[in-house]
């Protein structure tokens, strides 16, 4: 019996060890040991600190400056304003997407994790059965505009027959989205007042061509003035080639042209 003290001190002296080495290794992260949470990472990589890394680009894009007070005024008369750029002071320009043929869920990813402000002209045509992508994008901050039914050059149409193709569309897009978009790009940016008055009679604000083209091998042309992006500018993505850079790589090198001249992304519909 004499012996139970020493034993007890010594059960005691064995604790305190053990719990000093377990105290050793630091606090328990509540997250999980760094290799569960770099899995975590990868599963979900939407909580990357730096989203625009995996789009290839070596920096984020700068905020949008706040939307203009005004839009674009309205000229007198039934014309409608024809835009190629917006005159703008802000350093912006404004991704324009026709057609609706690429439908890529990674670029919906990309929308998202880059806030870009794009304007998608769809032809009903041309999407098909595809309008929950574009549901989808509309989600995530893209606006849906109107591109005509069949995707058929307009000028030199009588008046029913532009108007049928216009607000064909826009009945449409309404039964889809449940809106009656302002913006209407004519197919080939080809039109004539008639035009004008159909796409008017069909609630139509503005006819929005543009200035810069990305082409399919991710090259831009300009339809006039300086051959570079300005504040301004507005860009046509057509749908590409198959064989050519998918929508999301054409995007990445029209974001890297685009922060090399010192300009971000702007909200066209904020403009127009």
């Amino acid at each position: 019996m004499r012996s139970a003290p020493g034993a007890l001190a010594a059960l005691v002296l064995t604790s305190a060890l053990l719990a000093g080495c377990a105290g050793s290794a630091g606090p328990a992260d509540p997250r999980g040991e760094p290799g569960e949470r770099a899995a975590r990472s990868a599963k979900n990589p939407a909580h990357t600190d730096r989203p625009y890394r995996r789009w290839g680009l070596s920096a984020p894009l700068p905020e949008p400056p706040p939307p203009p007070a005004r839009r674009l005024p309205h000229p007198a008369g039934d014309a409608l304003p024809v835009v190629h750029r917006v005159l703008t002071r802000d350093k912006v320009v404004f991704l324009t997407y026709d057609d609706g043929a690429e439908k890529d869920p990674r670029f919906v990813d990309m929308v998202r994790e880059l806030r870009l402000p794009v304007s998608m002209f769809l032809t009903d045509s041309v999407v098909g059965p595809g309008y929950g992508h574009f549901a989808r994008l509309r989600s995530v901050g893209a606006s849906i505009q109107n591109h005509t039914l069949d995707h058929a050059a307009l000028r030199g149409l009588p008046y029913a027959g532009q108007r049928a193709e216009i607000c064909g569309q826009q009945n449409k897009l309404r039964a889809r989205f449940g809106i009656r978009p302002r913006l209407f790009r004519p197919p080939y940016g080809t039109y004539d007042t008639t035009t004008l008055r159909a796409a008017a009679d069909c609630g139509v604000t503005a006819v929005v061509l543009w200035r810069a083209a990305l082409e399919g091998d991710g090259e831009l042309t300009y339809a006039h003035g300086p051959q570079r992006l300005r504040a301004g500018d507005i860009v046509s993505v057509p749908s590409g080639e198959p064989a050519g850079l998918s929508l999301r790589e054409r995007t990445t090198r029209l974001l890297r042209e685009v922060q090399q001249r010192g300009l971000t992304v702007g909200r066209l519909e904020d403009y127009l």
